[in-house]
C-alpha cells in the first residue's frame, strides 16, 4: 500500500508541554487526511510522566526535590505508568492512521519495540521483549519504554529510547512501577555513541519495520 509519511526532527530539547502541542497538530493533520502518518522525533527537557495506569506512587521524592533537580511533572493520557524523559534520549513519537497499516494494537506495539531492537542489532548489542513489561531490554535492563494512545485508530505517544541519558533521575522513581529491574543506555555498551548517528539509524529503522518511506517535506505548523 502506498502511504503518504512524513518525518520531523526536531534539533533542541522541548518542554513536555510543546511535545504534546505538536503531536495534537500531527494528529489533526493525519486525522483530516492531510497524512497517513507523521513521525516526531525528539529530545525532551527533564520531565517525569505519570500515564492512565498512574505512577505517583512510584515518585520516591517530593516536589521541591524534584524543582531542584529541574524537573517537571506532567500527568499525561498515555497508557503505561510513570516514566522519565530528557535530554540524550530518543523520543519517538509516530502518528500514524493504523487503518493505513494494520488495525491492532498489540501488533503496533511489537512494532515499535522492533524499530529499537533493530537499531541496537546495528550495534551488535542483542535486545528483546519480556513477557510481563512492554518496552525493550538487554538482559534485565529495560532500555527504552513505550506508551501509547489511540483514538480511531490514530496514535499518539510513542516510545522513549536512552541513548546517552542521565540515569540518576531514573533513581528518583521505579521506572514504569517496576522495581526489580533497572535501566540501560546505549552509551552503556557504546563508547562515543554518535546521538545523531542514532536518530537517523531510528528514521531507517521505522521505514524498514512498518515499509513506508517518509519524506521530510511538511506544511507550515510542525517545526
Amino acid at each position: 500500500m502506498s502511504r503518504r509519511c512524513f518525518v520531523v526532527e526536531f534539533k533542541e530539547p522541548l518542554g513536555y508541554g510543546d511535545g504534546l502541542t505538536f503531536q495534537e497538530r500531527a494528529f489533526e493533520k493525519v486525522s483530516a487526511g492531510e497524512a497517513d502518518g507523521i513521525l516526531l522525533l525528539l529530545e525532551h527537557k527533564p520531565v517525569f510522566t505519570v500515564g492512565r495506569s498512574g505512577g505517583r506512587e512510584n515518585l520516591l521524592v517530593d516536589e521541591r526535590v524534584l524543582e531542584a533537580y529541574g524537573i517537571e511533572l506532567y500527568e499525561t493520557n498515555r497508557g503505561g505508568n510513570i516514566t522519565y524523559h530528557g535530554p540524550g534520549q530518543i523520543v519517538a513519537y509516530p502518528i500514524f492512521n493504523l487503518s493505513k497499516w494494520k488495525k491492532d494494537l498489540p501488533w503496533y506495539v511489537s512494532c515499535l519495540e522492533e524499530v529499537v531492537i533493530q537499531v541496537l542489532k546495528d550495534y551488535n548489542i542483542k535486545a528483546g521483549r519480556k513477557p510481563k513489561y512492554r518496552g525493550v531490554w538487554v538482559a534485565d535492563k529495560k532500555i527504552a519504554a513505550i506508551g501509547i494512545a489511540a483514538d480511531r485508530w490514530i496514535t499518539m505517544h510513542g516510545f522513549a529510547f536512552n541513548v546517552r541519558v542521565d540515569k540518576s533521575h531514573f533513581e528518583l522513581i521505579n521506572p514504569c512501577g517496576i522495581k526489580e529491574f533497572s535501566v540501560a543506555s546505549l552509551d552503556d555498551f557504546v563508547e562515543d555513541v554518535d546521538f545523531r548517528e542514532v536518530v537517523k539509524k531510528v528514521k531507517e529503522k521505522f521505514s524498514l519495520v512498518f515499509e513506508t518511506n517518509f519524506k521530510k517535506e511538511l506544511s507550515e505548523g510542525m517545526s
